[in-house]
């Protein structure tokens, strides 16, 4: 069956839209006049050094953090200092932090289905098939009743992103969800995104990792400074970057070194 018109138009319209956004962390200024657009089913990653605001943007897009000026529309839903405005929009979008920040006391299984019983309303019984179904989605139905401590890093992870999911959110962040994880448990996490990006999953993924970042973004923005300097589809701004500050950056993540002043552009 074909799209009608209605259908393409809605397809192509962005489901996040920054206008402006400016936000302050006391005297820093953390985003100074960002803009930017998510479209339906794109996967952005955003990278930048320490301290850039690429947290601090994500936080601003599910409303942890109010923005200052400017304007910030979730699925058309414009987040205000409106508390309904902010809980209407966490419930389209799904947030993967760099702690897993899942509950001791409780099973896997019960931090996953804990909140489709409370925001969304589902009984017991439907929330834990649901917490079931995402649980073996990431490979860890076998350890649902296990307690976080009895996990690995790179499990307890996973349980966050599958926790995520149960509210079958229409747009996921992830805030460089494996830099809280040794070298080796990194893969199974980036591994577990990758299969959520090849579904059509919307997704906007703060990260160092650059292989990762390349394999799976439709679009890479580089922030610094609280801006956005450069944007682009991955082989654009791996291959051919324009600003000094990219190429700065991209020699230094992807050979581990600070450039030299003078430095030709970085190629991979």
């Amino acid at each position: 069956m074909t799209a009608s018109a209605g259908e393409r138009a809605n397809a192509q319209r962005p489901l996040v839209v920054l206008q402006a956004v400016n936000k302050w962390h006391g005297p820093v200024h953390a985003l100074r006049n960002v803009s930017l657009e998510v479209l339906p089913g794109e996967r952005l990653v955003v990278c930048g050094p320490s301290g850039s605001g690429k947290s601090t943007l994500l936080r601003c897009i599910n409303g942890l953090e109010l923005h200052h000026s400017g304007q910030v529309i979730v699925r058309d839903t414009e987040l205000t200092r409106s508390a309904a405005s902010g809980q209407l929009i966490r419930r389209d979008v799904g947030m993967v932090f760099q702690a897993f920040n899942l509950f001791p006391h409780l099973t896997v299984l019960e931090n996953c289905a804990l909140a489709p019983v409370w925001v969304h309303g589902l009984s017991r019984q439907a929330a834990e098939q649901r917490a079931l179904d995402f649980l073996d989605r990431v490979h860890l139905a076998d350890h649902a009743r296990k307690y976080p401590e009895q996990l690995s890093g790179g499990e307890q992870q996973r349980v966050a992103i599958a926790r995520a999911l149960c509210l079958t959110p229409k747009i996921m962040l992830f805030d460089e969800p494996t830099s809280a994880l040794d070298p080796e448990m990194i893969r199974e996490v980036l591994d577990t995104i990758v299969n959520l990006a090849q579904s059509g999953m919307t997704m906007i993924c703060v990260t160092h990792e650059m292989g990762f970042a390349r394999r799976v973004a439709d679009r890479i923005v580089f922030m610094d400074r609280g801006e956005i300097v450069e944007q682009g589809a991955p082989e654009q701004l791996f291959e051919r970057p324009r600003s000094e500050r990219l190429q700065a950056f991209l020699s230094q993540i992807l050979h581990g070194h600070e450039p030299q002043p003078g430095a030709r552009q970085v190629t991979t």
